[in-house]
């Protein structure tokens, strides 16, 4: 029996051929949804507006926060939706680190919510013509949404994608090389947010997003090669 898959198969009694194709859609489905988690991106230019000291007095359009938030809502969605697709594939490795991705993805979608809750309570005090008087309400809701996005969109995947880079590493359902870069993925993202937490760096500069890339390398990639390649069957079927 194949070590990396004990117990056998999320699809019991059923032919190799059959199993094969169930887990075809499994890998499909995942690396769709992890593809999809990247919609988000324009977000960084689609929340300009909210980031401007004076957006709450100004006559700006609030579409473009609007979509943004909704990009995000997007992105928490698949993101909970890549770990439940994948709990019955790597539960087989070790059952608690896979609850353990799907309780971190959870939480990670969480703050997501919070965060876009945060950025359209902005979008209602702005039409709501407040003026002045709701100048630090509405700093203090970008720079809670600044915040919450720190703590759920580095810190936490950071988190994710460690545990997830385990059991694929174990399992080698993908090569190990694409495994590796979310361990060694993760290190970076930790250190990145730790170091703009205290300050010593700015959330927009090079340094964030340089330990920002690795992680992304590897969901982006794990994401083509589920789409293209799927798990690989050696790991699956050579029981």
């Amino acid at each position: 029996m194949n070590p990396n898959l004990s117990n056998s198969s999320t699809i019991p009694n059923v032919s190799p051929a059959v199993r094969s194709t169930q887990f075809r859609r499994v890998s499909l489905t995942a690396g769709i949804l992890y593809i999809l988690t990247f919609v988000s991106i324009p977000t960084f230019v689609l929340y300009g507006p909210a980031h401007d000291p004076n957006f709450i007095v100004d006559n700006s359009n609030d579409n473009a926060i609007i979509a943004g938030g909704l990009l995000e809502i997007v992105v928490a969605l698949a993101g909970i939706a890549t770990a439940i697709v994948l709990f019955p594939v790597l539960k087989k490795q070790n059952e608690s680190m896979a609850l353990g991705l799907v309780a971190a993805r959870v939480l990670e979608s969480a703050t997501i919510f919070v965060g876009v809750a945060f950025l359209l309570s902005l979008v209602t005090i702005h039409q709501s013509e407040a003026g002045q008087d709701a100048l630090v309400t509405s700093h203090a809701l970008v720079a809670l949404y600044d915040r919450i996005f720190l703590l759920g969109q580095s810190f936490i995947p950071a988190i994710c994608d460690l545990l997830l880079g385990v059991l694929l590493y174990k399992s080698r359902l993908v090569p190990r090389a694409l495994s590796l870069i979310g361990i060694a993925g993760a290190l970076p993202l930790i250190a990145g947010y730790s170091a703009t937490m205290f300050g010593y760096i700015d959330r927009f500069s090079p340094w964030a997003g340089l330990s920002a890339f690795p992680v992304a390398v590897f969901e982006f990639s794990l994401g083509i090669y589920l789409v293209v390649k799927g798990f690989r069957k050696s790991s699956l079927l050579n029981e």
